[in-house]
């Protein structure tokens, strides 16, 4: 097996057991003074700097969530405010005005001036909670702006018609009751 560097410098007489004896006490010395786990302490720096990076991001994701939150009640607050000052109360409600709302058909009673504005587009349904309110077609588009999914979409559209349609000249009413 090779000598180590000091045993080879004994035997070709370049240092004495006296000298190499002080050489090992100083390295054993120094290796004493110098604070231990400085190499550790460079990691657990990087270590600590990579957990305050991970907090604040998380700290920033935190933030824009509550934010977030915040503005989804806001925009539910002007909703609900646009909705409570202009509902439109029936005087009367003896017409059943049936609209579909997702997959179900729902029926709300309304008078007859209102159901020929519902049916002409002047007047729009929204969904409130549970229940179903009469808004004026602005108030709905502005209702629309902030949350699309309250407004119930109803069909105005008039059907296209056909030049050589014998019958174009009959037109069928919208509020046709069965």
């Amino acid at each position: 097996m090779a000598k180590s560097l000091q045993e080879q410098l004994m035997g070709a007489g370049l240092v004495d057991q006296k000298k190499a004896k002080a050489i090992k006490q100083e390295q054993r010395k120094k290796k004493k003074q110098q604070p231990k786990g400085q190499v550790q302490t460079d990691e657990a720096k990087a270590r600590i700097e990579a957990e305050r990076q991970a907090k604040a991001e998380k700290d920033r994701a935190l933030n824009a969530e509550r934010k977030a939150e915040a503005e989804a009640k806001a925009v539910a607050a002007q909703i609900k405010q646009l909705i409570d000052s202009n509902r439109i109360v029936p005087e009367q409600d003896d017409i059943g005005y049936q609209f579909v709302d997702g997959t179900k058909v729902r029926k709300m009673f309304v008078s007859e001036k209102l159901q020929s504005q519902l049916a002409k587009g002047l007047v729009s349904i929204v969904r409130q909670g549970e229940s179903y309110v009469l808004v004026p077609n602005k108030v709905a588009e502005k209702i629309a702006q902030r949350d699309e999914e309250v407004v119930i979409p109803l069909k105005h559209d008039e059907p296209e018609i056909a030049e050589d349609d014998p019958y174009a000249d009959y037109k069928i009413p919208d509020d046709l009751m069965w």
